[in-house]
């Protein structure tokens, strides 16, 4: 059942097949003699938007603090209606139907990986001051077009335990061969008074915790966060001097030492974040959610710290960090009042509501102009790498994604393999080009 908050005077009941047919058609505007409110508000925007959203933190939120009451005190003469689908996976089934119906809502949200998919039905928001100020929307620009504007931002990190170093005489790594010998020399310390010691958790029994290296690896490599869909341009993505090819080399390298404990496959990621907690592993790569899990594992970390994985060959290559945009809002093509929905989204990433959504969330800010201070220990990251060079991640879109079903690529399955016995990486990337280019043939992509 969808949630719907209506403004007064709106269509009580909508149908999904009929919300466009409800709306009210605004009286068209000349914007540049229209008139402007003390706070820049175009006090003569009216008519009606719908807002379809899946998240139910963003529901709560607008629920528990009147968002259209706030808006309509800027804009008197507009009503809005936030309908809340299920989850995203009904999200997407429901915005593909309302292409083809010319129905899609006013304001939508997609993540990197949909934006190539509803890219010919969002506007360019590139002249708004709320994609101006936002840190990653340029970064995910689509033939020059800002078509979302990201909420959040998404982090990942490594986890370690500063004492644990420093007993062992072991110095924050920058480079991957540093990130490879400290983890070494961490093992030889510990392990050989405790046979059960990792200098590395990963609960590779659950095969998904060795994203940070099998996922993000080929982005950082490259500095390409739009590898993925690149890959499926191509017919041997996996080739020698790829930076697939490069980056999964290594972390072979690294899967193949012993630094992972006695059964890397033997254990999963509440298992290893809990001994990692205890202190039984030095290091465990994981994003900024997982700072609350290892917290809650202990009782003192005081001697928590993080760095970003170090994936550069030498520190005089630029030192790449991979963040996520999550939830782009955009203003669709199918929009009879554009204006108007463009004006909400100003309002929507302007002092008046974002930074309270922000402070109600654990995501970090994607606002240069409203910035949220980081957790210390997160923090910390960042001071060790002032001049990092963001990468902003895309997870691969619809030519990408029929590809990888095609031929059942699984980066993580295919990471968690690496622990096995008798493992071929490159006869493993050998088979996977030849899969890849059958795929792209059989299913015509170019």
């Amino acid at each position: 059942m969808r949630k719907r908050v209506l403004a007064l005077g709106l269509c009580a009941a909508m149908a999904m097949g009929t919300v466009a047919g409800c709306k009210e058609t605004a009286e068209p505007q000349k914007e540049e003699t229209a008139a402007k409110g003390p706070d820049g508000a175009r006090e003569d925007l009216e008519g009606s938007l719908v807002f379809a959203i899946w998240d139910n933190n963003l529901m709560d939120y607008i629920d528990e603090n009147d968002m259209v009451g706030k808006f309509q005190e800027k804009y008197p003469n507009a009503e809005i209606e936030v309908e809340k689908i299920k989850d995203d996976s009904e999200y997407w089934n429901a915005m593909k139907m309302r292409t083809s119906a010319n129905q899609l809502p006013d304001v939508m949200f997609n993540k990197p990986f949909t934006l190539s998919r509803f890219k010919d039905y969002l506007l360019d928001l590139s002249g708004l001051e709320a994609a101006k100020n936002n840190e990653l929307a340029s970064g995910y620009a689509m033939d020059g077009k800002v078509l979302g504007i990201p909420m959040t931002a998404g982090y990942e990190y490594v986890y370690y335990w500063k004492d644990m170093f420093k007993e062992a005489g072991v110095e924050v790594p920058t480079t991957w061969e540093d990130f490879e010998k400290a983890a070494q020399t961490l093992q030889d310390f510990y392990g050989k008074n405790d046979p059960d010691f990792m200098a590395i958790a990963l609960g590779a029994k659950d095969e998904w915790p060795d994203y940070p290296y099998m996922e993000f690896m080929p982005a950082l490599q490259g500095g390409n966060g739009q590898n993925w869909n690149d890959m499926a341009k191509t017919d041997a993505p996996f080739g020698d001097g790829t930076d697939i090819n490069k980056a999964y080399n290594k972390v072979y390298s690294l899967f193949s030492k012993d630094v992972f404990g006695k059964d890397p496959l033997g254990m999963g990621n509440d298992q290893v974040t809990s001994l990692f907690a205890q202190k039984k592993a030095a290091i465990i790569a994981l994003g900024d959610w997982g700072l609350q899990n290892i917290q809650s594992g202990t009782d003192d970390y005081s001697e928590l710290g993080t760095f970003y994985l170090p994936v550069r060959d030498s520190n005089d290559d630029p030192f790449r960090v991979i963040v996520q945009g999550d939830s782009f809002m955009g203003v669709t093509t199918h929009s009879k009042n554009p204006e108007l929905a463009k004006a909400f989204v100003e309002w929507f990433y302007s002092e008046d509501w974002y930074p309270g959504y922000l402070n109600y969330v654990t995501s970090a800010s994607s606002m240069k102009n409203f910035p949220k201070e980081k957790d210390p220990i997160l923090a910390q990251a960042d001071e060790q790498q002032p001049e990092k060079e963001l990468v902003m991640y895309d997870g691969g879109g619809d030519d990408f994604q029929a590809v990888q079903n095609e031929i059942a690529f699984d980066y993580k399955k295919l990471g968690a393999r690496m622990f096995t016995d008798g493992f071929d990486l490159k006869a493993e990337l050998d088979g996977l080009n030849i899969k890849w280019a059958e795929a792209r043939t059989k299913l015509g992509i170019k």
